[in-house]
């Protein structure tokens, strides 16, 4: 973490240093102030979650059903979960980091991101109202798949890869 945290402390010390020259740094922090406000109740609930998720359920159940050894019912399993995430990165990715930490299989979690990203059932009414039902019934008919054979790629090609 120490490298991302870097890159963007850097980027916003150019950014800040830029905005002073044109007298918009105080409202840059202003607004970034109201976004952390916004986003810190969706990151505190959503790192409980990943830490209940890591208490609650016992490694060897959790293993059976998205662990290396899951197969197919772990690959499916992520897809549906994925689908079903609410809420942005923030709320998502911390879940993800509960699953890994618990064991879960590259194929399961490769799945339940790429399902997060592109069903996210959640968004689906917005989605319908500015874009139509017909492009979003094409979207989502074309990448229905996507997530399977994503996880499935991932767990025959790059099982050798350590999660942590």
């Amino acid at each position: 973490m120490i490298i991302p945290t870097l890159i963007l402390g850097f980027i916003a010390i150019g950014l800040l240093i830029f905005g002073h020259k044109n007298g918009v740094h105080i409202q840059g922090l202003k607004n970034g102030f109201t976004m952390t406000i916004q986003i810190l109740p969706l990151l505190f609930f959503s790192f409980i979650i990943a830490g209940m998720i890591q208490v609650l359920v016992s490694p060897d159940a959790l293993l059976k059903w998205i662990g290396p050894e899951s197969g197919v019912k772990g690959i499916f399993l992520g897809t549906i979960t994925g689908a079903i995430t609410p809420g942005g990165p923030f709320v998502s990715l911390p879940i993800v980091a509960g699953f890994i930490h618990s064991g879960a299989g590259i194929g399961t979690t490769v799945a339940f991101i790429t399902s997060w990203s592109l069903w996210a059932i959640m968004r689906l009414p917005l989605e319908i109202g500015i874009l139509g039902w017909e492009f979003t019934i094409v979207r989502l008919v074309s990448s229905a798949i996507l997530p399977i054979i994503a996880g499935f790629i991932a767990r025959f090609f790059f099982s050798w890869v350590t999660i942590i």
